[in-house]
């Protein structure tokens, strides 16, 4: 593949957490006087063993309506955001002041001032930055957030660009719903944020450039996966056939993508992979036969933190970054998530 000088680079990656952390025991002790032993079931074949959470676990109960729990998201998605954006910044080597623009994603709660523009005098960026704040993505977000600053900064290939993801799962729980999905989501969401630094092809920065992205939506599917918001704030809707579509359309999606580069799966040496949980990793590795080794850090993040929604493809990506693959490999990201859609972006170190 040739390789492209005008390819944006992906100078840093970091993710912060809320200081509640507890075992999947200590959850699932909580969530099954409540749901009963059919949660637990949920839980023990969900692939996750620690969680951190924006509340000490006894708080959950207290919480009086969604007014109060969108209060609480706001404070300490406030307080998440400005630590992994300052730690993404200082690890690029990037001065607040040097953002040209700043895209932000969450799908766990609803602020008007946005996130991005409360973060901006917090953080000290320009106040002519521009802010792209994106809502309803879900999982899909952090790919699609990496996708969107490359093509920024293809136009402006002097430029920086950040990204922020915030997700506090755990203030969206619903007691009296008893649903398999919401056992499920109730098994496996976490809570944390994550912030990415991107450079124009202008600026010299270490990390992998973004060669290319591909959008996919799928037909049919928008019953897949996504939120019920009502008067007791976000009810998950989640289908068993997250696998089945994963299985249906992402291999070819991939082969088609890459086939436009010359390239096959077997070219592709690193998968920065979103978690969505143990049968959705499996359809993944198996559509594109994947090494049993391949995703290996998509399952380690899914362990130690649970399925972080946006975030959780950036807690990939923060690994993959601390542990670079050789010089001239590629890579590729790849979300999934409501709409029903997926999101692939091209990676070469």
């Amino acid at each position: 593949m040739k390789v492209t000088s005008t390819a944006p680079k992906l100078a840093a990656s970091a993710v912060e957490f809320p200081p509640h952390r507890h075992s999947q025991d200590e959850v699932t002790a909580l969530l099954a006087a409540t749901a009963g032993e059919a949660f637990t079931r949920f839980a023990g074949s969900s692939g996750v063993q620690t969680r951190n959470l924006a509340l000490p676990l006894g708080r959950y109960r207290e919480l009086s309506d969604f007014t109060e729990a969108n209060q609480i998201y706001l404070e300490v998605a406030l307080e998440l955001s400005e630590r992994a954006l300052r730690s993404a910044l200082a690890q690029a080597d990037v001065r607040p002041d040097e953002v040209d623009v700043i895209f932000s994603t969450t799908v766990t709660g609803l602020a008007v001032p946005t996130l991005d523009a409360r973060l901006a005098a917090r953080v000290g960026l320009r106040p002519d930055v521009k802010r792209v704040p994106l809502f309803g993505l879900g999982c899909v977000a952090g790919a699609a957030g990496v996708a969107r600053m490359h093509d920024y900064l293809l136009a402006y290939p002097d430029q920086v660009a950040v990204l922020v993801a915030v997700e506090l799962c755990s203030l969206t729980i619903q007691w009296d719903d008893d649903s398999t999905a919401n056992l499920v989501a109730s098994s496996l969401f976490g809570d944390g944020a994550a912030a990415v630094v991107a450079v124009g092809a202008q600026r010299g920065a270490p990390g992998p450039q973004v060669l290319a992205t591909r959008s996919r939506l799928y037909p049919d599917t928008e019953d897949v996966m996504g939120w019920r918001i009502g008067a007791s704030g976000f009810k998950i809707v989640l289908s068993a056939d997250v696998p089945a579509v994963a299985h249906k359309y992402l291999g070819e999606d991939v082969s088609l993508f890459l086939a436009e580069f010359g390239l096959t799966p077997e070219d592709v040496g690193t998968w920065v992979c979103h978690p969505g949980g143990p049968k959705v990793i499996e359809a993944v590795e198996q559509v594109l036969n994947l090494a049993p080794t391949a995703l290996d850090r998509t399952r380690k993040s899914l362990r130690e933190n649970g399925n972080l929604s946006s975030v959780s493809v950036l807690d990939v990506l923060r690994a993959t970054l601390a542990e670079p693959p050789e010089p001239g490999s590629l890579g590729m990201m790849i979300a999934m998530g409501p709409g029903f859609c997926a999101e692939l972006v091209l990676l070469r170190w």
